[in-house]
């Protein structure tokens, strides 16, 4: 019979055992030891029952086994000394206490957080790299409040059909049974945020918290009896419904979000967030709610464009996806509607609201509202997530800065990291425990330092390779139990099913392949030749074994047939103990995937992933990489320690030709060089080039790839920035700063460069020698104090374009002529050889510009002015 009301019965502890609740509510223990091992001592059958989540292992241990524990003294030692672990964790000081004039609180924001199975809300690598972000700000003392929402169905759980389709399940989550918490008024009510929505309508949501360490995140959840059934229904789905479903989605997590986040700081004495950071452009609706505050009386009472330039300074903004197509894009009389006089934020002028996230460049579409480009037209920082992908972005969104070279385009980069203590298998952990010390092993999985990995050179060959035999071994039985249970799903007996016990070899060098399933990660690029792959996996001397996973949006047919594609080759009873697909990709199991591969294969068309974490995980644990060079690989691959798959990325190759020539120089890499150097064998009977490679990987690329280092980076190169800009606006200040980019916006028309002299020579000229340049430039309402003329030099191509660009600022000498023109002076020094050029520019400054493009304004000589200059030497 099925029940006609759910409700969850919490179990009351004993006294003593206490310290168990706050244990299983911080999620700290997803990534820390010595606190899952105490739970699973609690129950070990009940916990392998519950996944290994804390919340559901106590509402499932027995009374009798409580109150036997609550008298066992050694396991009350263990639970205090945890319990007392956790509390220095959280309140001592960090590496981020150390620093001076650091933000006193950071809001971050994404659409998706991967925390940990337990609390399935993410879909792939954007919500794993927030939750990792997370975590590593925990390690380091960031002063973080995530921002999220609470998706009652979490994302798909994924099955297969008999025959290889993908089919999809959306299980109901209840935030009861979930390692959350309710936030609370100090009346004991729930904590609510609104938004305002057309028609008189409105959109309730109610805020629950997850503690990850010191971090907390705020989880927005609209399934509350005040909406009405459409309302409720706005957080049902991490990535689902029509457009003005996921547009509300949008509008509750970066308005409500916003809203979410006073309300937390006031009912727990948080510090107020200095810098908003949001995760992709899902976000960006906060920046108006932020505007919208300061219009009133008690934040500075600022109009419009000063309230933008104050939201401006404190902002942050990451863009993850390399293609336009990858962007969230709403009708602008969607938005519009959403915004107009009877709806939310109706105080600002909808035209406005409009015109932010309006593309207005060549190529753009004037109908569509733009979150990305609003997120850029909103934030005064800006990064791409690999040093690739940062210049990828900078070209993308270069139609915002007319005038400026790509390069110029104020869009840095940050390259993504993992969290190590959260991938790094324990076996690996124990091991750099008993080389360093626990203590040193610790510090180097979150603070990083090169020095602390390097005494990964001195562990001996044998104990590497018996590791990952170890690892490989785990690997092999988590695959068999995995794949059995996918096919009794799939419909087969027990009986059909012996060959699973022969599945893989712990012996057999093995690849993992493990990622969502868009058409640009090319799933099945290792099947363009099927019998090639055959003779690969099934070799007498060097077989390879290949187990992959991934899943495919539910709307996504052509991922699905990719997917189909590859398990219907799996299925195949030559091959299937060779190669396996294992659905419901997760982070669960990749947490076993990712130590028990000795290869990890990526294989995208590049330019197009933007980073790409999955292989850092995977170094951590000693597997190689062999990948495509784009996203992080493109930026610290070494021959030392894992492979380049060539590319055919030409503008003349189809993508049928260029699938075929990096399908074969996968093929010819694992044939010739790298099976080759998994199975020879030197000293004592071990690779021993292989376990260096192994070696080379943890040395060398083990701080690259933390997530502590990453976070680190935010912090110094753009959170205290930021900070110190958004200090520096003062109400008056922005009014002053607003008013200034109104007047030279309005004045620019006038500013012209009318005239260029030189000393120059007109063929050649000597390395080290100067010439002098004379600029005459016409300023019209500005003054010299609104800009700078610059001289921009360096080599030039085949079409005079110049280079590696460096840049002087010209100095203005004496009074404007009868004109009004003024004289602008200086050297110009020859320190490269080669055909080399220089042009000059003009560029509004102010004090509070972040960047000299960030007002979009630049004025280049015109046609007269070149043909006087000479600009070209050679």
């Amino acid at each position: 019979m099925k029940a006609i009301r759910r409700f969850t019965v919490r179990p009351v502890l004993p006294e003593p055992l206490r310290p168990l609740s706050d244990l299983a509510r911080n999620l700290r223990w997803s990534w820390h030891a010595e606190t899952r091992d105490l739970f699973q001592s609690v129950d070990p059958g009940h916990w392998a029952a519950a996944e290994g989540d804390p919340v559901r292992l106590l509402g499932r241990v027995s009374p009798a086994r409580l109150a036997e524990l609550a008298e066992d003294r050694r396991f009350l030692r263990r639970l205090t000394a945890v319990a007392d672990d956790l509390n220095d964790y959280v309140t001592g000081d960090r590496w981020y206490q150390q620093g001076d004039g650091l933000p006193a609180a950071i809001a971050y924001f994404s659409p998706e957080f991967g925390i940990t199975a337990a609390l399935p809300q993410y879909s792939g690598g954007l919500g794993i790299l927030a939750g990792d972000h997370l975590k590593a700000a925990s390690d380091l003392g960031a002063p973080l409040i995530g921002v999220g929402l609470l998706y009652r169905h979490g994302y798909f759980r994924q099955t297969l059909s008999r025959d290889g389709w993908q089919q999809e399940h959306y299980p109901v989550l209840d935030p009861n049974e979930l390692p959350l918490t309710q936030l609370k008024e100090d009346d004991g009510t729930p904590a609510r945020v609104s938004l305002a929505l057309p028609g008189g309508r409105a959109l309730h949501a109610r805020i629950w918290v997850a503690q990850v360490g010191r971090v907390p995140l705020l989880l927005l959840d609209s399934d509350v009896e005040e909406n009405d059934p459409a309302e409720r229904g706005v957080t049902d789905r991490l990535y689902g419904g029509g457009s003005e479903h996921r547009l509300l989605q949008e509008m509750l997590l970066g308005i409500g979000g916003v809203r979410a986040v006073r309300a937390y700081c006031r009912l727990t004495g948080h510090a107020e967030p200095e810098v908003f950071h949001t995760n992709e452009g899902h976000a960006g609706f906060l920046g108006l709610e932020r505007i919208a505050e300061l219009g009133g009386p008690d934040k500075g009472d600022l109009d419009f464009d000063a309230a933008l330039e104050t939201v401006r300074a404190g902002t942050v903004f990451t863009t993850h996806t390399p293609v336009p197509a990858g962007i969230d894009r709403f009708d602008r009389e969607l938005v519009a509607r959403h915004f107009g006089p009877d709806a939310e934020l109706s105080g600002l002028d909808p035209r406005r609201v409009l015109g932010l996230g309006t593309e207005t460049y060549p190529g753009g579409e004037p109908g569509l509202f733009n979150m990305a480009v609003m997120g850029l037209r909103l934030a005064q920082r800006a990064n791409g997530v690999s040093l690739l992908h940062g210049q990828v972005s900078r070209e993308m969104f270069a139609g915002l800065w007319p005038g400026f070279d790509a390069e110029e385009v104020p869009i840095t980069s940050v390259t993504n990291g993992v969290h190590a203590p959260t991938w790094v298998a324990p076996e690996v952990l124990r091991l750099g425990s008993r080389q360093l010390g626990v203590q040193r092993a610790e510090d180097a999985l979150t603070v990083g330092g090169s020095e602390r990995w390097d005494a990964v050179a001195e562990i001996p060959d044998q104990e590497i390779w018996e590791l990952r035999r170890t690892l490989r071994e785990q690997l092999v039985l988590e695959v068999r139990s995995r794949l059995r249970a996918s096919w009794r799903q799939r419909g087969a007996a027990d009986a059909e099913l012996g060959w699973i016990d022969g599945v893989l070899d712990p012996d057999v060098l093995t690849i993992g392949f493990a990622r969502r399933v868009p058409s640009y990660k090319r799933l099945t690029l290792m099947l363009r030749d099927k019998e090639r792959l055959t003779e690969l996996l099934l070799h007498p001397q060097r077989p390879v074994q290949i187990v992959v996973a991934g899943k495919a949006h539910p709307a996504d047919d052509g991922g699905k047939k990719l997917v189909q594609e590859l398990v219907r080759f799996a299925d195949d009873p030559r091959v299937r103990h060779r190669i396996v697909f294992l659905p419901d990709y997760g982070m669960g199991m990749a947490q076993k995937l990712y130590p028990g591969c000795d290869i990890w294969l990526n294989n995208p068309l590049r330019p197009l992933e933007a980073c790409g974490t999955s292989g850092m995980k995977a170094a951590l644990n000693g597997c190689l990489n062999l990948s495509v060079l784009d996203g992080w690989w493109d930026e610290w691959f070494q021959p030392d320690f894992g492979w380049a798959i060539p590319t055919a990325d030409g503008a003349c190759t189809d993508h049928e030709r260029r699938d075929d020539i990096e399908a074969a120089a996968l093929y010819e890499l694992l044939e010739g060089r790298v099976t080759a150097r998994f199975y020879e064998r030197g000293r004592a009977s071990l690779p021993d080039r292989w376990i260096e490679m192994v070696r080379q990987t943890l040395t060398l690329l083990g701080p690259k790839v933390l997530a502590g280092r990453m976070v680190r980076e935010y912090v110094e190169r753009l959170y205290a920035p930021a900070a110190q800009a958004h200090r520096a606006l003062a109400p008056d200040t922005a009014r002053e700063l607003a008013g200034w980019k109104a007047r030279v916006r309005s004045a620019w028309p006038g500013v012209s460069v009318d005239h260029v002299e030189t000393t120059a020579p007109t063929a050649t000229a000597e390395l080290g020698s100067s010439v002098v340049l004379r600029v005459r430039v016409g300023l019209g309402e500005l003054t010299p104090d609104d800009v700078e003329v610059q001289v921009v030099s360096g080599r030039v191509d085949s079409g005079d374009r110049i280079t590696d660009a460096s840049t002087v600022p010209l100095k203005p000498v004496g009074n404007p002529d009868l004109e009004g023109r003024w004289l602008y002076e200086g050297p110009l020094f020859l320190d490269r050889t080669g055909p080399f050029g220089y042009t000059v520019r003009i560029l509004p400054t102010h004090r509070l510009l972040a960047s000299t493009a960030e007002t979009g304004l630049v004025t280049a000589p015109s046609e007269e002015a070149v043909e006087s200059a000479g600009v070209l030497l050679r």
